[in-house]
């Protein structure tokens, strides 16, 4: 086949200085270049934010190069593909032709593709005597054969990003689980502080962090949230050292005992409670108890207390009565305003509310009086998690179509009700 002549493209599409420097580097490609057209597509997805191309014109180049019966790319061999838009919109699924045209113009602009317009603007192939393709119109491969280490670069550093980014969330994570137990702790061990405003700190931290935070957002976020939890733990180890090194084993195990009464059976009671109020219960509210949410759409709408499980998993409802206990410490609820929860609503109702306060901590005053109220309206008959827990789920949902349409934002509005959204009036 000969080498290629047409250089600018037919019609009313300009020629730019890009598509000559993608020209350019075509040609200073060594002859001997050798490529497999399947791994460079797979540098060039990964690295497609970077390229400018996105997945639907990633899409068409696929089916180009699947137009291209070798596996491999020579820079000296043929590399023009000819498909038709009818051919090419039957590969990439059924891509509308104007559609076809609009990603196809952005691989010529991301320099993926050269092309190789026809007088007419057709795409075909001359062939000669012996049946061989003299000369061809369409689409030329060339970029990605000389382009290829660049996207292999291009590649490997957004794997690298990605891995610093899922380091830092991790470290972000483990940080924030800390910060929530050792704040428990204190308060459950009724050490001497002002838990109330490490508590009011971490929310606040925690409501500055946007839903889809930048590497450069978490580790501001994470230096500060790692000042707390030092200063949280400075405070525990300060206390300790404060006690009496000579108070013997069991005067120790007693003022454990004191500071956290009846832990061990709390369990235990709030389920004999909600036994006993389930069979006190008139009908409306046995009917409320009954409807259990399924777990995994509870997780969903509240996710903060997935961090407070061990391992940050949460795959049964006795893992999510556990880590609720932790969650009500941290939150300054008493155990006996949730084993009275418990006992009005059942314990996976209860847990589920623990899971919507702490999801919402910052926009309640009041953690403990705030379960009350609504263990109220529960032994009224007034309440359910329903519409609480699916009120949750739609705020996540419009957030995040929020942050898609450009707005980003953090967890909440400063113009967000106080109260959590879907408590039945």
């Amino acid at each position: 086949m000969q080498t290629h002549v047409a250089t600018t493209p037919f019609g009313r599409r300009p020629m730019t200085l890009d598509q000559i420097s993608t020209q350019m580097a075509s040609r200073a490609a060594p002859p001997e270049a050798i490529v497999h057209k399947w791994k460079v597509f797979q540098h060039i997805r990964e690295a497609r934010e970077a390229i400018g191309a996105s997945d639907r014109s990633l899409a068409i180049l696929s089916a180009l190069l699947s137009f291209h019966q070798e596996t491999t790319l020579c820079a000296d061999s043929d590399l023009v593909v000819f498909p038709s838009n009818n051919q090419l919109s039957d590969r990439a699924n059924g891509m509308a032709p104007a559609t076809l045209r609009r990603h196809i113009a952005v691989l010529v602009h991301c320099g993926l593709v050269i092309r190789r317009d026809s007088p007419n603007g057709k795409r075909f192939a001359r062939k000669g005597p012996t049946g061989e393709i003299e000369q061809a119109y369409g689409f030329d491969l060339a970029p990605i054969v000389a382009r290829a280490e660049e996207f292999r670069t291009l590649a490997e550093a957004v794997q690298a990003e990605k891995k610093a980014l899922r380091i830092v969330r991790e470290r972000l994570t483990i940080a924030r689980r800390d910060v929530v137990k050792l704040i428990a702790a204190g308060i459950e061990e009724g050490v001497p502080g002002d838990w109330r405003a490490h508590r009011a700190r971490y929310e606040d931290l925690m409501g500055r962090l946007p839903r889809s935070a930048s590497k450069a957002t978490i580790a501001v976020i994470l230096a500060e949230l790692s000042d707390l939890r030092g200063a949280v733990h400075k405070a525990l180890e300060d206390f300790l050292n404060s006690q009496n090194s000579s108070v013997n084993e069991s005067q120790a195990e007693r003022h454990k005992q004191n500071s956290n009464p009846d832990s061990q059976h709390e369990s235990e009671q709030g389920l004999r409670k909600s036994e006993k109020a389930e069979a006190a219960a008139p009908d409306n509210l046995r009917a409320l108890t009954e409807r259990d949410l399924p777990l995994g759409i509870v997780l969903e709408a509240c996710p903060e207390i997935v961090i407070l499980a061990p391992g940050s998993e949460i795959r049964t409802w006795r893992d999510l009565l556990a880590t609720a206990q932790l969650a009500r410490a941290f939150l300054g609820i008493s155990p006996s305003a949730y084993q009275d929860a418990c006992a009005a609503m059942g314990e996976t109702n209860a847990a589920t509310v623990i899971a919507a306060i702490l999801q919402r901590a910052e926009y309640i005053s009041s953690h403990g009086g705030y379960l009350r109220s609504l263990t109220k309206r529960a032994q009224d008959g007034k309440f359910s998690t329903w519409p609480m827990v699916m009120a949750l789920l739609r705020a996540k949902l419009d957030a995040q179509a929020d942050g898609a349409g450009g707005g980003g934002g953090a967890r909440g509005s400063a113009g967000s009700a106080r109260r959590i959204p879907g408590e039945t009036p």
